[in-house]
């Protein structure tokens, strides 16, 4: 099998991202496989190549185990702000 050079990196929030930009593995996926954007237009609306886009999809499909425990994370942070913010009446 041939390597191929990745531009994903875990720089930002030790979350997969594109080198050089704050879009994460994630992100890509969730535009294309939740939204149903084409790979092409996910690349025009972030300014990125369209290879980059691709990288980001095969990351994610060729690391599931990794996406679900960034998933569970995410999930975690969600409930803790949500229990940060919630406001609670004043006691009685």
């Amino acid at each position: 099998m041939a390597q191929q050079s990745s531009r994903i990196v875990r720089e930002v929030h030790d979350e997969p991202h594109i080198e050089g930009s704050r879009i994460t593995v994630r992100h890509i996926y969730e535009r294309v496989h939740g939204r149903g954007l084409r790979p092409e237009t996910v690349a025009e609306r972030h300014n990125l190549d369209i290879a980059d886009v691709y990288h980001a999809l095969a990351y994610y499909h060729d690391h599931p185990e990794e996406m679900q425990e960034v998933e569970a994370q995410r999930e975690k942070a969600i409930e803790s702000a949500r229990e940060k913010t919630t406001i609670s009446p004043p006691d009685e």
